[in-house]
């Protein structure tokens, strides 16, 4: 259901001001424009669905930016695509309602890999120079910070179930 027509007439206006500011904050980290625009507008619209249609309408952009950005966000886990009984149009939706912690959680395995690929740099450079000594301290951070992400993340369900 959209509640457009329960707001002020601006409110368009200030939802894709929003969405661009948000989407700016994506894309430096990383994410490519329109998968980004669009992840923020599903998660700043009230709706709790969107065809790729409705997504073009409300972002303003042709359908064809909506495929490639609908497709990477399935591929990466932030949307979910469904389809309605008895329609050929398929649905997205974020993918899971506490969306943040399903992304951070993912972040265990590149903190994996970062520590992983320390851990090598230490045993062929050794730590008797300063770069391997870097390394190692590198390595140490990302051990410390994966062996602490699940705590983190039950405190925050915890928070969530308060909130």
């Amino acid at each position: 259901m959209r509640y457009s027509s329960l707001v002020p007439e601006d409110y368009d206006e200030r939802l894709l001001r929003f969405v661009e500011r948000f989407a700016l904050v994506f894309t430096e980290s990383g994410v490519p424009r329109m998968p980004a625009r669009v992840f923020a507008y599903v998660l700043a619209d009230d709706a709790d669905r969107y065809t790729a249609g409705e997504l073009a309408a409300g972002l303003r952009v042709s359908p064809a930016a909506i495929s490639g950005a609908v497709r990477y966000l399935v591929q990466v886990g932030l949307l979910g695509r469904e389809r309605e009984p008895g329609t050929r149009s398929d649905v997205y939706r974020i993918y899971d309602e506490d969306v943040w912690s399903r992304i951070y959680a993912q972040q265990a395995t590149v903190l994996e890999q970062y520590e992983a690929a320390a851990a090598d740099g230490v045993r062929t450079l050794g730590l008797d120079r300063p770069g391997g000594r870097r390394l190692e301290e590198t390595r140490a951070f990302f051990e410390f910070m994966r062996a602490d992400l699940p705590a983190l993340m039950e405190r925050w369900r915890e928070h969530r179930r308060s909130l």
